[in-house]
């Protein structure tokens, strides 16, 4: 039996465990950097498998499998594993246990089928030369991104691996399939936070006042020409405020109002040139109008590159692990994930992993309530990573 046969008989032998470890974590979510048990139980589960690991920021931890001549090369998979502030709408027996809390963006998935790769590969180290490294990372979700804290906290030290992958779900193609993309594929991301401050009065004397709600309608839709006008219409890139608050009434003018939004871009040039633009901009409308307007702008993550090379190597494995039929190329996007940090410093390739079935009605879009999967691609994607891992080794 080849290697390749080998990984995907164990990659379907292990599905119905892979699938209880999902269920289990899709149960008993937990948010950004709060992921105590999450990554107690990843530990336990990669001890039961006979691998060891140490933990890193705080709620990650890292794992290493050493095959043959394992100062060879290296090659580390990540799997991110924190939850989000929704409240599950599911009607499924592993539904959360944790109100207002749930896996509504497959993190729960991620990490279940790198416990299973991570199983599979320590079965068969015997059997490939190098060393493959786990990344268990928290805090996905939420600025400053918990593979910043990986980073510095030593997780792509000693040595730095040659390459790096992340698998990620996707509701928009079928279980069975899997996606790629060379090149720029997700944007950067940023929060933008501004308080435009004036001086409430009496909606009958506005002559009286200095009304913010009209300053923040006015640099709400200037904003919008720092797109249209100085961004390179050949280059992606978005501003959306989604959240104001002036908490005034009919009558009443308020003294402040508040606007939150993120802007999302695809070079990081022109990232740092209009977050100076939005800053000035807003600054200088809020006074020219005899207001105030006070910028607060959270860095969140870069834009991810999948490196071509190393992107074009594992779409062909996909190829031989799945067949050509359900490997298909995807366009870019304008989310945003915190590998990016790693494909800025090793060659990396995040890809998708189909989940959606609509025979099934699994079809939710990922950040809903009713999101779920066609857990049946529980049974590809261990398998996938670890052949992927393993011919990566081979380069």
């Amino acid at each position: 039996m080849s290697l390749l046969q080998k990984i995907k008989a164990l990659s379907s032998a292990y599905s119905p465990h892979t699938v209880s470890l999902r269920r289990h974590l899709h149960a008993h979510p937990e948010l950004s950097y709060q992921e105590f048990q999450t990554v107690k139980f990843v530990a336990e589960q990669l001890k039961l498998a006979g691998i060891e690991s140490e933990p890193v920021a705080t709620t990650g931890l890292v794992a290493q499998i050493k095959g043959k001549n394992p100062e060879k090369k290296t090659v580390a998979l990540r799997a991110d594993m924190d939850a989000l502030p929704i409240v599950e709408e599911n009607s499924v027996i592993y539904k959360s246990k944790n109100p207002g809390v749930m896996h509504a963006c497959g993190h729960d998935v991620h990490t279940s089928s790198l416990l299973t790769t991570a199983r599979i590969l320590n079965e068969l180290k015997d059997e490939f030369d190098g060393t493959i490294r786990f990344l268990f990372q928290p805090g996905e979700e939420k600025n400053p991104g918990g593979a910043s804290y990986m980073i510095r906290d030593g997780a792509l030290d000693n040595p730095r691996p040659a390459a790096i992958l992340g698998q990620h779900v996707f509701p928009l193609l079928p279980a069975g399939k899997v996606g790629f993309r060379e090149g720029m594929y997700m944007a950067s991301a940023d929060e933008i936070y501004l308080k435009v401050i004036g001086k409430g009065g009496h909606g009958a004397a506005p002559d009286l006042a200095i009304d913010p709600i009209v300053i923040a309608s006015h640099i709400i839709i200037a904003l919008q020409q720092i797109i249209s006008r100085n961004a390179n219409p050949r280059q992606p890139t978005v501003l959306t405020f989604g959240n104001i608050i002036g908490h005034g009434a009919t009558n009443i003018i308020p003294n402040e109002v508040n606007i939150a939004g993120t802007f999302r871009a695809m070079n990081e040039v022109w990232r740092e040139s209009a977050l100076i633009k939005i800053k000035k901009m807003a600054e200088s409308i809020a006074e020219g109008m005899g207001g105030k307007c006070e910028v607060d702008i959270s860095r969140g993550y870069p834009y991810l590159e999948n490196n071509p090379p190393l992107t074009r190597r594992i779409r062909q494995a996909a190829v031989e692990y799945l067949g050509p039929e359900n490997v298909v190329d995807i366009d870019i996007t304008l989310g945003a994930e915190d590998f990016a940090y790693y494909s800025q410093l090793v060659p990396a390739a995040f890809y998708r992993l189909g989940t959606n079935n609509v025979s099934k009605g699994i079809n939710s879009y990922v950040h809903t309530p009713t999101f779920d999967i066609d857990e049946d691609a529980l049974s590809i994607g261990p398998g996938l990573m670890a052949w992927m891992a393993v011919q990566e080794l081979l380069q």
